[in-house]
Parts: structure tokens; sequence; C-alpha cells
């Protein structure tokens, strides 16, 4: 299942999918010791790990971003974040859109999220994946799983394994991140978002979930088109 490590970095070949999850036992334990993992999502590779202050400062260090622009959040379940303000309007848009392309802001009064992953303003960026592969992770996991795509600054996000890996090696990573390749993922816009911690739902950014359906859903929903 493993293809040679490149630079101690260990690439899963999951490009036939997952039967059991039982293959994904190896990456789950990785992750809860501290480890990062490139996966793949709906839209482009991603990269995260444990939404700790270790597993935050670990990914910034990869992407070299800076501590005012947090990250996302992956998620099991709905429910695997009881402590965020699930507003009617938030919950509507995850039970038709999710799991899919649609990142909602959700507030976090309690800090339930450490900096990093929970915003300035306190909100913290989350979703659930329909990507095969990774939503399987996560639901092994069984916890939030952070996710930022696999990118150079200024340069076009990973649609594959390999590009992955690139991105990885470039940052002088070796065995703390691992690769999951699940082949070359369809081009697709990045997700879109959409902040719920108001009175009134706005979408922050335009993606591949489109706003006229987000429309459908929610008629006065406010922001882009």
């Amino acid at each position: 299942m493993c293809k040679p490590a490149v630079a101690d970095i260990s690439v899963l070949d999951l490009r036939a999918g997952v039967k059991h999850g039982g293959e994904l036992d190896q990456v789950v334990r990785h992750v809860r010791i501290g480890g990062l993992v490139a996966h793949p999502t709906e839209t482009v590779y991603g990269i995260g790990g444990l939404a700790t202050a270790a597993g935050i400062a670990a990914l910034r260090r990869l992407k070299k971003r800076p501590e005012e622009r947090p990250f996302l959040v992956l998620l099991p379940s709905v429910d695997a974040v009881p402590d965020l303000v699930w507003t009617e309007d938030a919950c509507e848009l995850a039970s038709v859109f999710w799991p899919g392309a649609l990142t909602l802001v959700l507030a976090d009064p309690s800090g339930s999220f450490p900096p990093g992953v929970r915003s300035a303003t306190g909100g913290v960026a989350v979703r659930v994946t329909s990507h095969p592969v990774t939503r399987m992770l996560v639901e092994r996991l069984g916890v939030p799983l952070t996710s930022t795509s696999a990118n150079t600054p200024d340069a076009p996000s990973a649609t594959t394994g390999e590009e992955a890996l690139s991105v990885v090696t470039s940052a002088g990573f070796g065995e703390e991140v691992w690769v999951l390749d699940a082949g070359r993922l369809s081009p697709s816009a990045p997700s879109t978002v959409v902040d719920c911690t108001g009175a009134f739902p706005v979408v922050l950014r335009a993606g591949a979930t489109p706003v006229h359906r987000l429309r459908c859903v929610l008629p006065g929903i406010h922001g882009d088109r």
C-alpha cells in the first residue's frame, strides 16, 4: 500500500479508494501523535493535523502562514463541535450542502478551539468533506482535522498526490508529514465560505457551491452576487 518514501515522507497509494477503513489505521496513529497529513478533498489537496496548539504551529511552519490567518477544520460530523454556535441558518445550510464544498464560520464563545483555528473575532471555519478517503480518515480520527490548501505561496493548489508531495518537500518537511495519494482531482474552485456568526449569514467567498444554490435554501443570504 505504501509507495517508496521520498525524503522520509510516507506516501500511501489510495488511488483505488479505501475499502474497509483499516488502510487508514496507521494514518490515524500518525495524526494522533502530532503528525501532519496531506489529503484529498472535494476541491484540492489539503494539509492538516490535530486542532491543537502544537498541531497548528507545525502546520503554520509548513505553510509559512501569518498568525492572523486561521485554518479551517474538517469535522467527522455536525455533532463533533457542540460548543460552537449553530444558528438555524447554519443548521439549514449544513443539512443541505454537507458533506460538500461549503465552509461555515461559526461562533466559538467558549474558546473550545485554540488561536490559529479560532479567529481573532471568535469564529471557527468548519466543513464536512465529501471526499471518501479524507471523510473516512476524519471519522476514524473522531476529532476535527485542520486543513489548508497544499500549495506554496502564490502557487496553484495541488490537485494530485505528487503535487502535494512536492509542496511538503519544498517546505523542508520530512517524516512528520504523510501523503494520501488518491489520484488526480477534478478541477474545482475552492469551497464557498459563509459567515454564520452574525444575525444574517454572509457569503465571504464564492466558490464551488454556487451562491444561487445557497439562496434556494436561504433567500435572504447576504454577500457575493
